[in-house]
């Protein structure tokens, strides 16, 4: 059939699976929207309150469903505008595919207006990026795109489509959407299982690349097989429930205590899907000094990249672990054991134990209200370490933040894409200064009555730069501290949202019961003291051996 390059795009995407997608016009890019509106009984398409909320609702559509986001804008400030949720979906390995307008192709390189070139700009941060020259080669240019943006590392792909070949005519034949990629797995891993064997104290430490091969129950079995805990990056949590038994918890920088102290006392680190970036590592001179790393990764430019491992095993994790479970014997290591148990018993003298509005009480009276299929959405900052350390996760792939950019302003969009992913009631955590950031995209969940929990951690401050001031500055506390007079309930009333303010676990009590029945966004402004600390703390340049687990410790 013969169709417009505009009808191509969105018959491609339909083709390729794809029932929804998140975006916003603009001149370069509305015959893209008018095909939109021609198939709308095919595809939905969610319009957002800016490009940069409309990139991370895709990355959370991505996230908790394991498809591809895809995101649409127009060209030049549009197109610029996305570029901090591509990066964030590029360091978090989030298949994301962006398609974005561009002027005409003979005005390229004339600084016409609002060109820019995206594919230039965005090269680093994405696994391949195209700028589509013959309206011929279109259908396959996205095709290609969605099929680079699943296999090996998952990561967003960029395609820039000028003004010329949306509107230029050809023959769209459609084709079935590309098979699931196949996944490798590593010709090494006999050399591996006798270092595993041979160890008293075994760890396995898993993070996102663990999410995305769905392997959680392998890791389970090996874990039992070998008699060993487990811990995960912040990017691991939620592969397996938080209170499994053998689970430790997220470790590094803000990780629970028995999980780093674990991983430092550890033989043998068996890291599945895992980088082992500064903040899981400290200072990588002191990290791990006494155990042999096993590396399983499918993507090999991460072995010996910050560690050096003595097992580089290049594969799929499921796969890898699935053949591992065939090698290896039942072991058990009541030693190793009964030293965890040391590490979960120092863990428990020094948790918070306080009244009041504090973080551990406002998580744990979550908890409560959340469902197995819950998924639940972070900013970045104080707020997000402490849903790492006392959320509990039930399912796969309920537990979305910005791990390895660390993007404030990332949630609202990204809980928009995850509850619309999903179908459940969606929870966003997140602070004072991360909502500021992109409150805007209220706008987008009202006028969709998403149904998403937004609570706020208000506090008055940069919670995670102040702690730094507090520990490491002499507390000189450097426009940390923002004094503004936002209100954020009537904010939320003026985009046509519900809420209340908190300042007691009662009043937060009969806002969770509102919250969890309402049916679009309710927003809880729950105030809380900005000396509120994260610990256990790993302080800049140290190991594992120097963690702060309580106040004082850090002048100790």
């Amino acid at each position: 059939m013969i169709l417009s390059g505009a009808d191509i795009i969105v018959k491609t995407l339909i083709e390729q699976g794809v029932d929804t997608v998140f975006g916003y016009p603009g001149g370069q890019i509305i015959d893209v929207y008018d095909s939109l509106y021609k198939y709308r009984d095919e595809i939905n398409h969610i319009l957002t309150a800016h490009e940069q909320g409309a990139v991370h609702a895709a990355d959370g559509y991505a996230r908790t469903t394991g498809k591809t986001g895809v995101v649409i804008s127009t060209s030049g400030p549009g197109a610029t505008n996305l570029v901090t949720g591509i990066a964030t979906a590029h360091l978090d390995s989030v298949p994301v595919v962006a398609i974005c307008g561009n002027v005409n192709s003979k005005q390229l390189g004339t600084d016409s207006f609002q060109e820019i070139d995206i594919t230039g700009i965005t090269l680093p941060i994405t696994k391949h990026n195209y700028i589509v020259g013959n309206v011929e080669d279109l259908a396959d240019t996205i095709r290609e795109a969605f099929r680079l943006a699943k296999s090996g590392r998952p990561g967003p792909v960029l395609i820039d489509v000028p003004k010329d070949i949306q509107i230029a005519f050809c023959n769209y034949e459609p084709e079935a959407p590309y098979p699931e990629p196949e996944k490798r797995i590593s010709k090494k891993i006999e050399s591996a299982m006798e270092c595993i064997s041979d160890s008293k104290r075994p760890y396995i430490y898993f993070g996102g690349g663990a999410v995305s091969s769905d392997a959680q129950e392998e890791i389970l079995k090996l874990a039992e097989l070998i008699d060993a805990p487990i811990g995960c990056s912040l990017m691991g949590l939620s592969a397996i429930p938080t209170n499994h038994p053998r689970f430790l918890g997220m470790q590094g920088m803000h990780g629970k205590y028995a999980s780093s102290m674990a991983m430092h006392n550890s033989d043998c680190i068996i890291a599945l899907g895992v980088r082992f970036s500064d903040r899981a590592t400290g200072n990588k001179n002191k990290f791990a000094t006494t155990a042999n790393i096993i590396h399983v990764d499918v993507d090999g430019a991460e072995f010996s990249k910050t560690v050096k491992p003595a097992y580089s095993l290049r594969g799929d994790v499921k796969l890898t672990v699935k053949k591992m479970l065939t090698l290896l014997n039942k072991q058990e290591r009541p030693d190793w054991s009964e030293e965890i148990k040391k590490f979960r018993q120092t863990e428990f003298e020094n948790r918070d134990t306080r009244d009041g509005l504090t973080p551990y009480n406002i998580l744990n009276l979550l908890n409560t209200y959340t469902k197995d299929s819950t998924p639940i959405v972070t900013d970045v900052g104080q707020h997000q370490m402490w849903t790492a350390q006392y959320a509990e996760f039930r399912s796969p792939r309920r537990f979305v933040s910005s791990g390895g950019l660390g993007t404030m302003g990332f949630g609202m969009g990204a809980s928009i894409g995850a509850q619309m992913g999903t179908g459940e009631r969606t929870v966003l955590v997140t602070g004072d200064g991360s909502f500021k950031m992109s409150l805007n995209e209220l706008s987008t969940a009202v006028s969709n009555k998403t149904p998403i929990v937004i609570l706020i951690f208000n506090n008055g401050v940069l919670g995670m730069v102040r702690q730094w001031q507090t520990f490491f500055y002499e507390k000189h506390y450097s426009c940390t501290t923002l004094e503004q007079q936002t209100d954020f309930i009537a904010v939320a009333k003026a985009f046509g949202a519900d809420g209340v303010k908190v300042s007691s676990l009662d009043e937060l009590t009969k806002a969770f019961d509102k919250a969890f029945s309402a049916n679009g966004p309710f927003v809880i402004d729950c105030l809380t003291d900005k000396d509120e600390l994260v610990l256990p703390m790993m302080p800049p340049d140290g190991s594992m051996s120097d963690i702060i687990v309580k106040v004082g410790e850090e002048n100790a």
